[in-house]
């Protein structure tokens, strides 16, 4: 799995973090969306999934990789 985040359409709703703490973060200036982790490990990728699915901006891409 690789993720990428477009920070200018992420409007800090936070839904991300809350779903997938360890590969997510905010800025804390404006709540803007931070990755922690573009590649993140096995037992991870179903929060990652939900994180993406909850972001009510669509502002994370998920690809998913053999």
């Amino acid at each position: 799995m690789k993720i990428t985040v477009d920070q200018v359409k992420c409007t800090g709703g936070g839904q991300c973090v809350l779903a997938a703490e360890e590969v997510f973060d905010q800025r804390d200036a404006d709540g803007v969306v931070v990755l922690l982790d573009p590649a993140p490990r096995a037992d991870l990728h179903d929060a990652v999934r939900e994180a993406a699915m909850l972001c009510p901006a669509a502002a994370i891409r998920i690809e998913e990789t053999p």
